[in-house]
């Protein structure tokens, strides 16, 4: 159960990563997030009234509370680093956070088999890979580097969060709608600030009308972040943390194959090698 809902979240998180992705190239980066983010708040909201998951209010939330936090700082420095470049490079660096879960997962006792370091390992290096780092070419600004890592180091440490923030089916709709509208009130005070400076929440020339249109993409990419948090966290609480990191930060893996499909852009050479060996890191870790 712990790998299938694992890989799960890696083709959830792969597939809103793409999207978001492709709505960044219409909207600001920041307002994706906070409008992506309020449609999950809304159908989350109906979730918790129809399931009665309200009533599971305990302290456990504030980790939920953390992770809504963290999220938004990690996603923006993240932006911030890939508009910096090169892309090659922040890309699969960015993907190092899977460190802290596993890192949080030993820390607990959790003690892999030596087929399942193994796993860890290669899937690790498949996922940097994935990414199609770039060795050669322009020099890495310092401050791209920080930021990536600080964008590595939240997504990880929302992993392990949100893990912690549920420990039954409707508490984890109670988490997520937690999260959720903490992220939404991160990023919607960001938004605020920005506009306030004179950076527009919209592309000059237009207005709400090329939001209502993007809403269906926005939702999709809302939406599937919601339900890869949550099927993270049911594989978390269902099997080793250690293997339920690695598997789902296989997303990289998904994202460079949805551009491949749907934008037809090739995949280079170690990009397919780093697709190879996280398959090839999956198998040793189900295996163990």
């Amino acid at each position: 159960m712990t790998a299938l809902f694992a890989l799960a979240t890696a083709v959830l998180w792969g597939l809103a990563d793409f999207g978001g992705g492709l709505l960044t190239r219409r909207i600001p980066a920041l307002t994706v997030v906070v409008v992506s983010q309020v449609v999950a708040v809304v159908v989350l909201g109906a979730v918790v009234l129809g399931t009665g998951a309200w009533r599971e209010a305990g302290p456990q939330l504030w980790f939920a509370v953390g992770a809504g936090l963290v999220g938004p700082v990690a996603m923006l420095s993240f932006y911030k680093a890939l508009a910096l470049g090169p892309m090659g490079v922040v890309s699969p660096l960015g993907s190092l956070g899977v460190v802290v879960p596993v890192t949080a997962g030993l820390m607990l006792g959790e003690r892999p088999g030596l087929g399942q370091f193994a796993g860890i390992a290669v899937a690790v290096v498949g996922i940097v890979l994935a990414g199609g780092p770039e060795l050669r070419g322009a020099p890495v600004q310092r401050q791209a580097v920080v930021l990536t890592l600080v964008a590595a180091f939240g997504f990880g440490a929302v992993m392990a969060l949100i893990a912690e923030a549920s420990s039954t089916v409707t508490g984890l709709f109670l988490a997520l709608f937690v999260q959720r509208v903490t992220n939404v009130a991160v990023g919607g005070a960001a938004l605020w600030t920005q506009t306030r400076r004179g950076l527009p929440a919209l592309p000059a020339g237009t207005g709400p009308k090329l939001l209502w249109g993007l809403l269906p993409a926005l939702a999709f990419v809302g939406l599937a972040d919601v339900a890869a948090n949550g099927t993270y966290s049911i594989a978390a609480q269902n099997g080793p943390v250690t293997m339920a990191a690695v598997l789902s930060s296989l997303y990289p893996v998904i994202t460079a194959l949805a551009a491949f499909a749907v934008l037809k852009e090739r995949l280079r050479t170690v990009q397919a090698a780093g697709a190879g060996l996280a398959l090839a890191g999956t198998v040793l870790l189900a295996a163990g």
